[in-house]
C-alpha cells in the first residue's frame, strides 16, 4: 500500500494540545480527514470534546471529515475560538 505524507495546521485547543504549530504524518493512501482527527484524538484524548465543533480545511477550501487527502495535502483543524 502507498504511503501519502500530510502537513497539519493546529490551531487554538489542538495548538495547544500539541504546543506545536503544525504536524506531518504519512498515512496510508486513501485516507481521509476524519483518519487525521482519530489520530489527534487519540494522541491527545482531551481533543476528544472538540470533535463534533470543529471544522476542516484541506488547501484552504473547508471540506467535510469524509474528504480522501493526496500527498502534499496541508489540513487544517479549526475548533471555534472565543475572545477578539
Amino acid at each position: 500500500m502507498s504511503v501519502i505524507t500530510i502537513t497539519v495546521k493546529l490551531f487554538a485547543a489542538y495548538q495547544d494540545a500539541y504546543g506545536v504549530p503544525e504536524l506531518q504524518f504519512d498515512l496510508p493512501e486513501g485516507s481521509t480527514v476524519e483518519t487525521v482527527c482519530d489520530r489527534l484524538i487519540r494522541d491527545r484524548p482531551e481533543l476528544a470534546q472538540w470533535r463534533d465543533i470543529t471544522r476542516f480545511g484541506v488547501n484552504f477550501q473547508f471540506v467535510q471529515s469524509d474528504t480522501v487527502l493526496q500527498s502534499g495535502d496541508e489540513v487544517v483543524f479549526i475548533p471555534p475560538v472565543s475572545g477578539g
